[in-house]
């Protein structure tokens, strides 16, 4: 049985994720989110057989929970783990309350670890790695000190995990776009910054323009993707200026 498994299923490119590899033939595409009516509306989207898996991910009995039903499925071959479920607050370290940056960490680096180890004894050659990381991967950012920094992890985890499995024919691909426009993101990041943070997003992209050209470069093998124009010149920046400066830089911007 060939399957996908998307996690942040429930609202932007988790949902555009499923819906484009629901013409991919698969046997089940598996929704992972917190919210199950959401997830109910999404499934009747598809034409694929879905199983809607609401639960935490922050919570490990969670993710041991998936790994016990793939073990339970009969024949499962994971073609598809795509970890779009992700957190994030712009606020300055200080400001940040315990609780969220507890939430990002666990969300945005332990469970990504723990559902690819779930995921690996059931995937083979031609299966795919989606890890959904950001283009604040690619250097700390003062007011997402920690966002960036779980973002870093993923990166240099994927990249890691693209070379470990790349023997057995298992294609992983960072993808690590720009702001999205039409994700749930930029609302949560408004509780905190508001007024600021949102003069910021004039260049914000779409969730479905960013996951249809990163499920193409993942199937041609590109480990880390840069979809859209901002985030390639925040890559090529990275590599190019000393962190110092970019650093000061974006501390100019958001002082705008």
């Amino acid at each position: 049985m060939e399957i996908a498994i998307i996690t942040g299923a429930s609202s932007g490119l988790g949902t555009w994720y499923a819906r484009l590899l629901d013409s991919e033939g698969l046997d089940e595409i598996w929704l992972l989110a917190r919210r199950e009516k959401r997830l109910a509306t999404i499934a009747q989207l598809l034409t694929t057989r879905t199983r809607i898996l609401a639960c935490d991910l922050t919570d490990p009995s969670s993710i041991a929970g998936l790994a016990h039903l793939l073990a339970e499925t009969e024949q499962p071959e994971v073609r598809w783990l795509i970890n779009a479920a992700g957190f994030g607050r712009i606020s300055s370290c200080a400001e940040l309350p315990a609780d969220d940056a507890a939430r990002m960490v666990d969300l945005n680096c332990r469970a990504a670890v723990l559902l690819t180890g779930a995921a690996l004894p059931f995937m083979g050659a031609g299966s795919h790695i989606m890890n959904i990381c950001s283009c604040a991967a690619f250097q700390p950012l003062p007011s997402l000190a920690l966002y960036a920094a779980t973002k870093a992890f993923l990166l240099s985890y994927t990249r890691a995990l693209s070379s470990e499995l790349a023997p057995q024919g298992i294609l992983v691909t960072a993808v690590c776009p720009y702001w999205i426009r039409d994700t749930e993101f930029i609302t949560h990041a408004e509780q905190t910054d508001t007024a600021r943070a949102l003069r910021h997003f004039p260049f914000a992209c779409a969730a479905e323009t960013v996951a249809r050209r990163s499920l193409r470069a993942a199937k041609n093998g590109i480990g880390v993707v840069t979809p859209d124009a901002v985030s390639l010149l925040h890559r090529v920046a990275a590599k190019c200026l000393p962190q110092g400066l970019l650093m000061h830089l974006v501390g100019l911007w958001h002082r705008l």
